[in-house]
């Protein structure tokens, strides 16, 4: 056996044994606190909210322990069990070229992998957060906005795969030079385009109107420096129970959207402290830096696969016999995760540290009571959990535990 193909399946099976091993500490810790409400919570957490939280932890995390299973199965089938290799020989039988042949094969690839995890969207949706009084949504909307999924990517990531295994196929050794550029200008553009013609494609967007909370909306971007497109409330509810709230966009077509679930909860003093902690995220620059970490990132990647793609044990080694570019990219894809899936801490760091960051910024612009209030309207809605198991979250959490971040508001 090639040392790549033992590296490889000690990689997916570490990996997911890591995942087994977190689950099952996040279970045992949920459980063993779901009669418990922490003592700082227990003015405002209900034990029956408590309760309702910890089995909707428990329950989502035993889908994910078998959707864990699915999904190394799948990466083992897919490259050494000869799912590409077979995907692209049927193809080839069809005597296209490149970049067509290519895109076929990758798009084909991707859309089996879909639809077979298509059912675990199917059971999360329509019988955890059912069973759990949050889904809103009609099995015709699910279906709708899967179609309406399936055609973006078709028109925006086809044309740009077409592009990408074209730059692969002719433009020599620093093709990967031409592709980060075409990938991050495509990236860029889509972070631009999507609040105005993406998003409005699936929920409705209206300018806030409650006068006075505008006015104290203005004079916080005001305060914090900021201006954007409009505020607007997202008609979360027609899919959701649950409330958020976020801005997204980049240069002048920014856009602050409050999910109408939120605004249902929160009074103004808290929608205003929840806004000042995500304009903390853009005055800090944290945005830019997750970009330029992801723009770096990726360059890294790009360099890495054109050395991968040069070596014909790369291929060999992973269950497929016939090299070419789109092989390559496939393989990258479905064997890099194993391996930076150990990574998952350093980033969930970086991303709590931001997270305290932010709620710094915010208690500097708005009430910090009336921040702490707000996040624990939104654990309790959200179901939550305050007791998660400390390993797990250290791994996992971009947020930080909620213990920590309520004490450290008040």
């Amino acid at each position: 056996m090639h040392w790549l193909t033992t590296l490889f399946i000690l990689a997916v099976v570490a990996e997911t044994a890591t995942r087994f091993y977190l689950s099952t500490r996040q279970i045992t810790a949920v459980t063993s606190n779901r009669d418990r409400v922490p003592e700082p919570f227990r003015a405002e957490i209900a034990p029956a909210d408590q309760q309702k939280a910890a089995d909707y932890t428990v329950t989502r995390a035993r889908l994910g322990r078998l959707q864990t299973i699915v999904e190394a199965v799948l990466t083992l089938a897919f490259t050494l069990g000869g799912g590409i290799a077979w995907f692209d020989s049927w193809w080839r039988q069809l005597g296209w070229s490149q970049p067509w042949l290519g895109t076929a094969v990758v798009v084909s690839v991707l859309a089996a992998m879909m639809l077979i995890g298509l059912p675990f969207s199917v059971y999360r949706t329509f019988k955890i957060e059912a069973r759990f009084g949050f889904n809103r949504i009609t099995p015709a909307l699910f279906i709708s906005d899967l179609a309406k999924r399936a055609v973006l990517a078709l028109l925006l990531a086809g044309p740009l795969l077409l592009i990408v295994i074209t730059l692969m196929e002719r433009t020599g050794g620093a093709w990967w030079l031409w592709v980060w550029a075409v990938w991050t200008a495509a990236g860029l553009g889509l972070t631009w385009a999507y609040p105005r013609f993406i998003a409005p494609l699936f929920n409705r967007f209206s300018p806030l109107t409650d006068a006075a909370l505008n006015a104290r909306i203005t004079a916080l971007l005001t305060r914090c420096g900021f201006s954007s497109n409009g505020v607007f409330v997202m008609d979360g509810s027609r899919r959701s129970a649950h409330g958020n709230a976020y801005f997204t966009g980049v240069g002048r077509n920014k856009r602050i959207v409050f999910f109408d679930t939120l605004m249902e909860r929160l009074g103004g003093a808290e929608i205003e402290a929840v806004l000042a902690h995500e304009l903390g995220h853009f005055r800090l620059r944290h945005v830019k830096q997750r970009l330029v970490l992801s723009m770096v990132g990726s360059l890294l990647g790009l360099a890495l696969l054109a050395w991968c793609a040069r070596q014909p044990d790369f291929y060999a080694a992973l269950g497929v016999p016939t090299p070419s570019t789109h092989t390559a990219l496939l393989l990258f894809m479905l064997v890099t995760p194993a391996f930076t899936y150990f990574a998952t801490p350093i980033s969930a760091w970086w991303s709590r540290r931001h997270e305290f960051q932010a709620d710094d910024f915010a208690v500097q612009h708005a009430d910090r009571r009336a921040l702490a209030d707000a996040l624990v309207k939104l654990y309790k809605d959200n179901a939550s959990t305050l007791t998660p198991d400390p390993v797990h979250s250290a791994f996992y959490d971009s947020h930080p535990p909620a213990l920590v971040r309520i004490a450290r508001l008040r």
